[in-house]
Order: C-alpha cells, then structure tokens, then sequence
C-alpha cells in the first residue's frame, strides 16, 4: 500500500478540528498530520485548501553553484552535531523523509507510512526502482538494516539513539527484539510506548541513509548512497566539493516532483564565522547563496540586490550550565540557586536587542516555542537581579568568578556580552571567553557556563527528548531529573490539544524550576542568494536539499 492510499489517521482529524478551535496553527498541523503518514496534499484537504504548487521556474543543465558555508569534517552520520555536515554529504547520502519549508513531511527514499492509532505501529514503505550509485537496488532489508544502525547506544555521540529510544532495549543498548521487521516491500516498527517523534527524527539530519558497507570512519573513501552528486574533496575550514554523479541514474528523474541533480558542480567555501567576510564575499563575486545571513548583515545584502527569504522558527540560542563539569575542585552548577540566581540575573528582552538586533521572538527559559503545537504559555521567565547576590552568598558561592565561554561570532559573541554584562550588574564576578570556532568546537560539550546553538525541530518534544533528557548524546547541560523524564514520555504520545498543553505546562514548569538555561531568544532566520540561484530559500532548519538547487534558464 502506497501512502496515496493510506487512511487518514484519525488523529489527524482531531487536529484539524484544533485548527479550526486556533488551537493549533496551519504550519504544526502539516507537521503532525503528516508525521502520521497523511499525505501533504490530503492534509490541505482536511483544511479545506488546496495544497501550494510550486513554481514552475525552468532551471538550466549545468553550471558550478558557490555557497558561503563552513565546511567541517565528515564522520559517522549519527554522530553529525552541525547541519552544515549533512548538507555536504546531501550530496550522496539522502534521506527517508525529507522536512519541508510549510513544516510537512514528505516521504523520500520512502514511498510513504502508516501508523496505527495510538502511534506504536509505523509501516514503512519503501519507494521502489531506486538502486545506489553502486548499482544494487534499494531495498526494505537496506531500511530495516539502517534502523538498527541507529539504534545502538553504545556508539558516543549517536544521537539517533535518542530519537529511535522507543525502539531500544535499555539490557542490550540495542534494537529490542521484534522491534524491526521487514515485510516485503515494507519495514514494520513496533515501539514500546507510543511515540510521535519516529518520523520527525527519520528527518532530521543526524538520519542520513548509509549503505552497509559505508566505512563510516573514512566516508569519503566509500561514497555508496542514492544520491545525484559525489564528493570530489573536503578539506575542512576551506572548501568542500561535489561533482554531478555521471554515471547514475537518479531516481528522482523518474519520479514526478523529486527530479534533482541539475548542477554540475557544488562548491561549499568557508569563509569563517565572521558575517563581515560573507558580505565580502558577495561584493568580490566569490559565492552565489549564502547558507545564513544575520543582525545589520541582512539589510547590507538587500541592497546589493540579492534575494532574501526568512523563516519565523524554534532555532534559538541556549546558555546552558553543565552540571556535572568541576571547576577548581567544585561543581558550581549542580546547585539549583546558583543556576536560579544567574538566570534571573538575565533580561532576555534586553539580550535579543543587543545580541540579534531584536529579529526574533522574547524566549522563557524552557525550550519549548510558541511555534511548536505542545507550547503552554507559562509566561515570562523569572527577572530579579537585586536577589541574585543573596541568592549565591545563600549557596557559598558569593565570591565564585564564572566564566562565559561563547564562538566569536556576531550573535554568539554580541548576546553572550549582553548576559555577561547583566550579571556583572547584579553584584556577580565573572569572565567573558570568547573563542574562535577553531578552538571552541575543540571542547565546545565540556565547558562549565557556554553558548550553543540549537536548530529549529518540528515538535518541541523532539528537543526537550534530544537535549535534556537523562543520559542522551546532546545533553550537554547534564540535566537529569526522573520527573522530567516521566513527563516528557507522556508527552511523547498523541493527545488532544488541551491535554497536551497540560503536560508541557508541566514539563515546561519543572524544567524553568530547575533553571537548566538561560535562552534568551528565538531566531527568525534568513538566508540570501543571487536572484538567478533557484531553490535557494531559507530552510527552518538550515537545510540545503542539493538535489533541489539549480540556475534559472
């Protein structure tokens, strides 16, 4: 059965009833809905509209595309950490689902999904006629074979592990028994609790679809994947290069809406973290997309007459406190009022202003956006600067010199100064490290007080799951509370709109309480490209789909 033909979850209609209520928006319907294994053009339906055509701009043949983007070394995919990794590797190694710019799902290596009623049952059909660049077809054995890849939890840094938990067994750190089945033309998941995320993280970059024989610690020696391009060379901090694949036939050519693979050639350039060097870059005729664009920057490439495109998104920017990091014989921020006294010590109005020239949305210190369908209005975050002192002197930590660590560049560095000037003001002593990237991403998980930047995710589960749930690879706060964890499994589960809510007030409340961060913003993003590049627009999630680009005819 082709997802064409599939049912409509019930659940989806619930949804688009919340629609209706304005308890849900447009863009989180497409999400839910379609992560359900409804197609995007029977979601529309289900709202009464007609789902967006796109445009039928003609692209040439042909031609060398150059895009300002760092260029970072290549590992095993479920390791990746950055977007600017997969969006290299896009080049050959492509997705099952692919997460679209209106917040759908659509299948991609996949032909399309089911999923029973309460979501513990995914049925995964896998598109026929695809073959690897190696010349063997692609097949559900290929799929299921890639799922139990993801789900060992043993391998450091192996964030699928944390997306596909519902699938594991916690004795063996692996793939439970029966948990993957293939089924003919199809791969049957069964988790052990319902679980809405499955398809959400099969989209996320860290998902890429290797090949089994893929030697995932020299990728470059063994580029076997589905896709249009090839990788011709990488060298890090400099330039990496993809060539069109001549000698495959891409299945997307054959399939109506996925033709791909009209370059010639894609370089990625690095140009730093600087945006003064982007803009550089535009003026000396040296790229043609930039992968993102922020603060005066934005206005500089306007008027160079370049195309703009924003996304109003759940991208963001996390000062997080390690918990378990030591600092002269003491842990600091395992004591809750030393994490409370510096966070209340934060206007985050103030550092969205200072730090992101105000292009974004006042965060409340959870991680949860008011974009994700869960987000329960807790309101503002706590700010009493005059007790903050009192607070630290209560804990011990009165005479305590903390130290800020932030990259170099504009936003990082301009709202990490912002912060640490707040907190000065509040009687407390403290250090500002600022660090290019070269350095930074060195130890960037180990510091005790720092800045990371988190991607936009379709739910907000998906983040609380990925970032601050005990013992996952990204939890670089190491946030671990038991109630935390309970809450967030509920969570996890289809619900209706006000019923979910009440659990993400719960869940929003307990982390707040617990003063994990201090997140001062959302970011709206943005991204430029000459106005002949076609396909370029700004992806929530700082996707480049290669396949997609091209120059207008």
């Amino acid at each position: 059965m082709t997802q064409g033909k599939a049912r409509i979850h019930p659940a989806a209609v619930m949804h688009a009833e919340e629609v209706a209520r304005g308890e849900l928006s447009r863009r989180e319907f497409l999400t839910r809905a379609t992560a359900l294994g409804v197609t995007a053009t029977a979601a529309y339906g289900l709202l009464g509209l007609n789902a967006p055509v796109e445009a039928g701009a003609h692209m040439q043949m042909g031609g060398t595309l150059r895009i300002q983007q760092e260029v970072r070394p290549l590992r095993d995919p479920r390791t990746y950490d950055w977007t600017q990794i997969s969006n290299f590797s896009r080049g050959w190694l492509e997705y099952l689902v692919e997460y679209q710019r209106d917040g759908s799902f659509r299948p991609m290596l996949l032909e399309g999904w089911e999923v029973n009623d309460n979501a513990t049952v995914y049925t995964l059909h896998v598109r026929q006629g695809i073959k690897w660049n190696n010349g063997e077809d692609f097949t559900a054995e290929n799929v299921a074979w890639l799922v139990s890849y993801w789900c060992e939890k043993s391998v450091e840094g192996n964030s699928m592990a944390g997306r596909m938990s519902s699938l594991i067994d916690e004795a063996t750190g692996k793939a439970r028994e029966g948990a993957i089945m293939v089924d003919g033309n199809s791969v049957v998941l069964t988790t052990l609790a319902p679980d809405i995320t499955i398809i959400p993280g099969m989209a996320d970059y860290p998902a890429a679809v290797l090949h089994p024989s893929t030697n995932v610690d020299d990728i470059m020696s063994t580029p076997i994947g589905t896709g249009a391009y090839l990788p011709e060379s990488l060298e890090v901090g400099v330039k990496g290069v993809l060539v069109k694949n001549a000698d495959h036939d891409y299945w997307g050519n054959s399939v109506e809406g996925y033709a791909g693979g009209f370059l010639d050639r894609i370089e990625f350039i690095d140009y730093g973290t600087d945006p003064a060097s982007w803009i550089a870059a535009i003026e000396s005729d040296e790229v043609d997309m930039l992968y993102q664009n922020v603060n005066e920057f934005i206005d500089i490439a306007d008027s160079i007459g370049w195309i703009k495109s924003e996304v109003v998104t759940g991208s963001t920017l996390v000062f997080r406190f390690n918990q378990q990091t030591e600092v002269n014989g003491m842990v600091p921020y395992a004591d809750v009022r030393v994490r409370q006294a510096l966070s209340q010590a934060v206007d985050n109005s103030v550092v969205l202003e200072l730090g992101y020239s105000g292009l974004g949305t006042v965060a409340e210190n959870h991680h949860v956006a008011p974009v994700h369908p869960e987000y329960a209005d807790i309101g503002p975050a706590k700010l009493d600067p005059a007790a903050s002192k009192a607070m630290l002197d209560e804990a011990g930590m009165g005479d305590f010199e903390h130290e800020l660590v932030t990259l170099d560049d504009g936003f990082n560095k301009n709202s990490g100064d912002a912060i640490a000037a707040m907190i000065r003001d509040a009687g407390i002593s403290i250090k500002r490290t600022v660090l290019p990237g070269s350095t930074f991403w060195n130890d960037w998980d180990k510091y005790p007080f720092s800045a990371t930047e988190w991607n936009h995710r379709p739910l907000g589960v998906q983040v609380l799951a990925l970032a601050y749930r005990s013992g996952e690879a990204w939890n670089e706060a190491a946030y671990s509370n038991p109630e935390f964890d309970s809450l967030l499994s509920e969570a996890m589960s289809i619900a209706d709109a006000d019923a979910r809510r009440a659990v993400m007030e719960k869940i929003e409340t307990v982390f707040r309480n617990d003063a994990v961060i201090i997140q001062p913003y959302w970011r709206s993003v943005y991204r430029h490209a000459k106005p002949e590049v076609m396909n370029a627009e700004m992806h929530p999630s700082f996707e480049i789909h290669v396949h997609k680009l091209g120059m207008s005819a």
